[in-house]
Formats: structure tokens, sequence, C-alpha cells
């Protein structure tokens, strides 16, 4: 959008907060000189917007009385896109980016068409957001909505689901929330089929449909704690367990939730004192760069294998400390 383009949206933002404002309060506030002021309302009036120029002492300009923007025309997948963006820069550690993603928010639910603001409140309401808010994986707008919808009025859905070996199913499921975390979208609920707490890749869903009844969320349930909870404790091909020199809060901020479990191990008070650590993983290869960056002394529990991949990530490092070249593997 061209600088003057902008400031011509800007100077209708400013008209639509109400009253009267002078040419030079209006000048002040975009920048410019009060000609261009002028100008600027020229533009507004050939677009039939009905600035009136009001005389006196304490005249300038308003918007007509009742007047109000005709509604946005954004297709649903646009709307997501444009909400989603506003949604994720809202997550971040600046309070001014936040106070604008809010705001922003406001501004877009006015004027959208009210079908479309509904459907866009209830994803307000129910999306929560893990440490790392950039859903890349595409997910059908359609099916988000309706999860969206049904989360927020605790109705129970059906959907087709493929999971991750490829099988389809069709599963009755009770939507608590929906997470997006590292790229993906996740809806937790009870999986009606085998009455388990478990999470469902959004992306993996191909239709929805809202059955009737409602049903009530667990007290307290969190729907983001859950997810993680739910991928650090998933079923791999190895199950991990590594003890580390360490108390509970020196160690667990140094490993993601997402693939690692942390508890204590009981010890003598005057030991050292110790944690275990269980990863589940499909592959072992990216686990000894991870314990080398803890940089704790740490004792392989099992499998044996993972030892054999420490001993070969310190080959590797002394090689390359001693200038010499070796290929992974």
């Amino acid at each position: 959008m061209t600088r003057p383009a902008a400031r011509v949206l800007a100077l209708l933002e400013l008209l639509q907060t109400g009253g009267t404002h002078t040419v030079g309060e209006l000048a002040g506030r975009l920048g410019v000189d009060e000609r261009t002021v002028r100008r600027y309302v020229d533009h507004l009036t050939d677009l039939d917007i009905p600035v009136r120029s009001v005389r006196g002492r304490y005249g300038g300009y308003r918007l007509a009385p009742g007047y109000r923007m005709p509604p946005l025309m954004l297709t649903d997948d646009e709307a997501v896109a444009v909400l989603l963006g506003l949604l994720t820069s809202g997550t971040g550690p600046s309070a001014t980016a936040v106070h604008a993603a809010a705001s922003a928010t406001a501004k877009l639910r006015r004027v959208l068409p009210t079908r479309l603001t509904a459907r866009l409140d209830a994803l307000i309401n129910t999306v929560e957001f893990t440490a790392d808010p950039s859903p890349e994986t595409a997910v059908e707008t359609t099916v988000l909505l309706r999860l969206a919808e049904a989360t927020r009025e605790r109705q129970p859905v059906t959907i087709e689901y493929t999971d991750r070996s490829g099988r389809s199913s069709e599963r009755t499921v009770y939507p608590y929330g929906l997470v997006a975390h590292s790229g993906r979208w996740y809806l937790t609920g009870k999986d009606g089929d085998s009455d388990e707490l478990r999470p469902f890749r959004l992306d993996r869903i191909t239709a929805v449909t809202t059955l009737p009844g409602t049903f009530t969320p667990p007290p307290g349930f969190t729907p983001a704690a859950h997810l993680l909870s739910a991928l650090a404790t998933a079923p791999y091909r190895y199950d991990v367990s590594i003890r580390v020199q360490g108390t509970l809060a020196q160690v667990r901020p140094l490993l993601p939730a997402t693939i690692a479990t942390v508890h204590e191990i009981d010890s003598a008070p005057e030991a050292l004192p110790w944690v275990r650590v269980r990863i589940r993983a499909e592959q072992l290869d990216w686990i000894p760069p991870l314990l080398a960056g803890l940089n704790r002394p740490f004792v392989i529990e099992r499998p044996d294998t993972l030892n054999d991949a420490v001993r070969a990530l310190a080959s590797r490092l002394t090689a390359a400390a001693d200038g010499r070249y070796q290929t992974p593997g």
C-alpha cells in the first residue's frame, strides 16, 4: 500500500472515532499539511464516504451521523489467514505488539459479516499457542472453524482421521481445545472410541460433522499443557532413559517439554542431586548433541546403542579439534 493511500485510510480511522476534528488536529496526527488533509477528504468523498465539513470557530470534519463502514468482503480462508496472523503476533513478548494485535483484531471483527464473525469468535476463544506460535502445516479452513465452534459450544463431533501409519477411520471426539504448536494444529479431546484423552493432528482430519448433545470438559483442563505432555510420552522406536547430574530446576529448562520428561531421583541428603530424563525417539542421532549441550555429567541407562552414538560424536568432535575431518556414521 502506498503511503498516501495508507494516510487516507488513517484519516478515515480518525474520523470513525466520532466527533468533529479540526484540520490542524488531523494534519498533526497524519504528519501532513492542512492542504493535504483537504485533498485526502476529497478522496474519501469520491469513494462515497459521507465526510461532512463543519464551519465556524470549532469547525473541521466529521462523518455523517449513523454512518458505518460496509462489511469487509473476505472469504473464510482470507479471514482466517488474517486472524491467525493477528493472533500469532499477539503472543510475542512485546506489550506494544500484543496491544496492537488486540486492537486490530477488534477492528477486523467490526467490519466482517455477522456469520463469519461468529465463527472467528469461536476460533479466538478456543485456540491456544505453545512457545512456538507459527503454524505452517496446511489445514482446511472448514475443518478448523467447525472444530472451533464445536469446542466453544461443547458439542461432540465425528471426524474422518488418518493416523501416522496411514490407516483411515471415522471417530467420535469430544473436543476440549485447539492448540497451535511447532508448525502444526492439534485438537485435544476425548476419543469416544477408546475413551482416552489424546491429541489429533488437524492436517490428518479430512471431514468434521457436529453431533447433537453437549459435554463438560474435565475441570482445570489445559489443552496446550496436555498436548506437550502427550507429545513427550508418545510411543516411539526408542525409549531412552538417562540420569543427569543436577536439580530439577537446573535441568528442566535445558530440555524442550515436547521431547523429554524430567523427574527427580531419590538420593541421600549428602549426595549430589540427579534427575532422570526420559525421551522417546524414532532415531538416536540427534540425542548425543542434545546431551553435549547440557554441559552436565550424565549416565545412559538405555538403550546401549545410544552409548555408541555418543562415542561416535565424541570421535568426530575430537577429530575436528585436531584439524581432521570425519564423515558422520
